[in-house]
C-alpha cells in the first residue's frame, strides 16, 4: 500500500562544491525551511570517487530538495548562493 501522505520533493540546489553545499544547507537552516540532501553520502563510493567538477560523474551532483511548498522561499534564501 503507497504511502498516504508522500512528499513531494523538487531540487533548488545541485552542486558538487563542499563550500557551496555547506553554504546552501546554512541558508536554509536559517530560514528554517527544511530539506533533504540527494547523493551526498556515496559521491567518494562508487567509481574513481569526485573528479574535476567536484562530484562523481556516476552519481552527480549533490542535489538539496526541500517541500515543493516551501520552494519559492527555499529559493530566495539561496539567491545568493551559486555554484
Amino acid at each position: 500500500m503507497p504511502d498516504p501522505d508522500p512528499l513531494d520533493l523538487v531540487t533548488v540546489f545541485a552542486s558538487g562544491n563542499p563550500v557551496l553545499i555547506a553554504t546552501a544547507k546554512l541558508a536554509l537552516e536559517a530560514a528554517d525551511i527544511r530539506f533533504l540532501t540527494k547523493g551526498e553520502g556515496i559521491q567518494d563510493l562508487i567509481g574513481l570517487g569526485r573528479l574535476f567538477g567536484g562530484f562523481n560523474l556516476a552519481t552527480g551532483p549533490v542535489q538539496i530538495q526541500v517541500e515543493r511548498r516551501d520552494e519559492p522561499q527555499a529559493k530566495e534564501a539561496l539567491r545568493d548562493v551559486q555554484d
